[in-house]
């Protein structure tokens, strides 16, 4: 039997560079600037790189800071003029001078955010200028998290029953997920990294009694979560949510025989330094008067009712509303994942054992009751400033254990259950190709047009081109379909029956239990 540590490596080598070549052709796909807030964290990661931690703030709530950045990071916004104008292309954008990289003063809203992800991603702005520099952070917060993403598919691959916890993997990495991978924003590595924390400790509790054989999962929980603590000021909350969970799921028993494993104790130790590092940070840099907004009369009480009645509105969010939210994805995309999130929630709050279930429960209170208990707290100060994806994590979350507590379900093993997986697959890969064509449609001709046809005539066109790109995606997301049907069916289980004559019975029919040719 395979152990679960060589498992959990096995496949996730195997999803590191279907995710990671996503999650680039997004970054390529998306003009410099285009996701919100992008040029504030692109300035604040210049700086980072560069020792200036925090800046000069004003500091009142919402006061951008001043930091030092080379001259053509500070100039960045420019290209986000077709931003707030559905119907402008990013051709309105003016290049970006590569050579001018003399240190000038430059203002972000992020100034006070947690330094660790900007550390890591300004890094590229050192050594060169100009768009090659933004397109490599871009590339390199890809690859970040898109390797932690692949460690918390490969910890759902590598447990004892994997088929429901790599479905819920797949419908957890919806659009928006790759979308916000391919661009600067910490938000990105918020989710990745909650997700990698949960999965790879459900494979440790799963394996509490044989601990030395997931040593390489023990460690990813304690990388995984000092990184999550220090990604941005809610990444605590998830971080305490994803531990809550699996031991809901799993009991408490288990996870007090992990701290009582040497490695185990010593990750469990460099959460908590992970944790301690970012409580200092939150109360010394005040990360959360960064966020800016307008101030609004309106009471709590009212924003909290008026939150509960935008749930569903803010879901769109979890699914793909690109470019400075102006680039909404077709409805056919909304429609086929809001109907995967609906059977997954739903087969979590149906599973059994009964035991299993508080976890869902937990989680699906907290993402429904948590974006209105945080937007009422700053309603007066900031207006309404939520979007869908500020809660994304937690709702893959909720996605990720619904996936652990069917477990205990039965394995689809009859020809109708393979058949109907290979019609969901090629449909993800339709609604996602779907999404990604749509998008570029947004920015190379405008939201504006409705001939298809006017993209063979862009008004902007992004490196390699929009062709170049659409197809590269689409054979991407066919061997991952591919590479997908294979984890989740690694034997093709096939119901025949049979007749078969004998002296007492006229027809008897057999189960028989064969390797499918076709898989």
């Amino acid at each position: 039997m395979t152990s679960a540590r060589g498992s959990t490596l096995r496949y996730s080598l195997i999803a590191i560079p279907l995710l990671a070549a996503l999650s680039l052709l997004w970054a390529f796909a998306s003009p410099l600037m285009s996701v919100p807030d992008e040029p504030a964290h692109t300035i604040k990661a210049a700086a980072v790189a560069r020792g200036e931690l925090t800046g000069i703030s004003g500091g009142k709530q919402g006061d951008l800071t001043s930091v030092t950045v080379p001259r053509y990071i500070a100039m960045i916004g420019v290209q986000a003029c077709f931003g707030t104008n559905p119907g402008s292309t990013p051709a309105c954008a003016p290049p970006i001078d590569a050579s001018a990289r003399d240190l000038v003063q430059a203002q972000t809203s992020a100034g006070n955010y947690n330094p660790m992800y900007y550390a890591m991603i300004g890094l590229p702005s050192r050594l060169m200028g100009g768009a090659p520099a933004i397109y490599l952070m871009r590339a390199l917060s890809a690859l970040i998290c898109s390797a932690f993403l692949a460690v918390a598919i490969g910890a759902a691959a590598s447990l004892r029953r994997r088929f429901w916890p790599v479905a819920t993997c797949l419908v957890a990495v919806t659009p928006m997920v790759l979308f916000l991978n391919g661009a600067i924003n910490p938000n990105a590595l918020e989710i990745a990294t909650t997700a990698a924390v949960f999965t790879n400790l459900c494979v440790v509790l799963e394996n509490r009694r044989r601990l030395k054989n997931v040593r390489l999962n023990i460690v990813l929980v304690g990388v995984s979560g000092a990184v999550l603590a220090n990604t941005r000021a809610l990444s605590l909350l998830w971080l305490a949510l994803a531990f809550a969970a699996a031991v809901l799921i799993y009991g408490i028993k288990p996870f007090g025989a992990v701290l009582k494993n040497r490695l185990g104790l010593a990750m469990a130790g460099l959460v908590g330094v992970g944790c301690a590092a970012s409580l200092a940070w939150l109360k010394v840099a005040n990360s959360f008067d960064s966020l800016g907004g307008t101030p609004s009369n309106v009471t709590p009480d009212a924003a909290f009712v008026t939150m509960l009645d935008r749930t569903f509105d803010y879901s769109s969010g979890y699914i793909g509303v690109m470019g400075w939210l102006d680039t909404p994805a077709p409805a056919a995309v909304f429609s086929f994942w809001h109907f995967g999130f609906a059977a997954v929630i739903l087969g979590g709050l149906t599973a059994r054992p009964f035991r299993r279930r508080p976890a869902v429960w937990v989680l699906l209170v907290a993402v429904l009751i948590l974006p209105p208990i945080l937007q009422a707290q700053v309603i007066q100060q900031l207006g309404y400033i939520w979007q869908g994806r500020y809660l994304l994590a937690a709702f893959v979350l909720l996605l990720l254990a619904c996936g652990a507590v069917m477990v205990w379900r039965p394995i689809p093993r009859s020809p109708w259950a393979h058949s109907l997986a290979r019609w969901v697959l090629a449909g993800a890969v339709g609604v996602h190709l779907y999404t990604f064509v749509s998008t570029l449609r947004r920015f190379t001709v405008g939201q504006e047009r409705t001939n298809w046809t006017e993209m063979f005539d862009p008004l902007w066109q992004p490196p390699m081109t929009w062709q170049v790109l659409t197809i590269s995606y689409l054979l991407v997301l066919v061997l991952g379909a591919v590479v997908s049907y294979r984890c989740l069916f690694p034997r093709s289980f096939v119901l025949t029956s049979e007749s078969v004559v004998g002296a007492k019975e006229d027809t008897v029919l057999t189960l028989s239990i064969g390797q499918s040719e076709q898989g």
